[in-house]
């Protein structure tokens, strides 16, 4: 059984694996699809040297100076992807990189003006989806507060899960 596996192809009634591997697809497949909404946008504007991931990794870092290991902690990023982005965003003009004084082996990071713009333009998009989502009928305050709610026990879940492994 897999997360992608036809939920109609069996003629029990769903189980609560069986929902919960929907609920699975169902994120990943938001993920690559904000990834995919982030992308048309920068494409849109005509920005074309900066991709997906790295936009929303600017905008997560925001006015803030951090190091990858911060990121990763903070549960935004997981593994190498991390450092490369950052050294690709640095050598781009995106962001300015420092050697913390204390850990040399350490390395600050925090958006330039350029960084900043990106940042701008993807906080721009999530206004913009925010307000549409908001006025509609398809979402409203009290839905994404629920489903703000069961994600974090979910996050919770998964983290405990990590956690207590050993």
């Amino acid at each position: 059984m897999s997360i992608y596996q036809n939920v109609g192809d069996s003629a029990a009634p769903p189980s609560f694996k069986t929902d919960y591997l929907e609920s699975l697809a169902l994120i990943e497949r938001l993920h690559r699809l904000l990834l995919d909404v982030i992308k048309d946008e920068f494409e849109r504007l005509g920005v074309l040297e900066i991709n997906a991931v790295q936009a929303l990794l600017l905008f997560n870092i925001g006015d803030h100076e951090v190091t990858a290991g911060e990121l990763k902690s903070r549960g935004y990023y997981q593994g190498s992807n991390v450092s490369y982005n950052l050294k690709k965003l640095v050598e781009m003009g995106f962001m300015h990189h420092q050697r913390c004084e204390i850990d040399r082996r350490s390395v600050r990071v925090r958006l330039t003006e350029k960084g900043r713009k990106v940042r701008e333009t993807v906080d721009d998009l999530f206004t913009r989806h925010a307000e549409g989502l908001e006025g509609s009928p398809t979402i409203g305050a009290e839905t994404i507060d629920t489903i703000n709610s069961a994600l974090g026990r979910v996050e919770r879940f998964w983290s405990d899960q990590i956690r207590y492994i050993y």
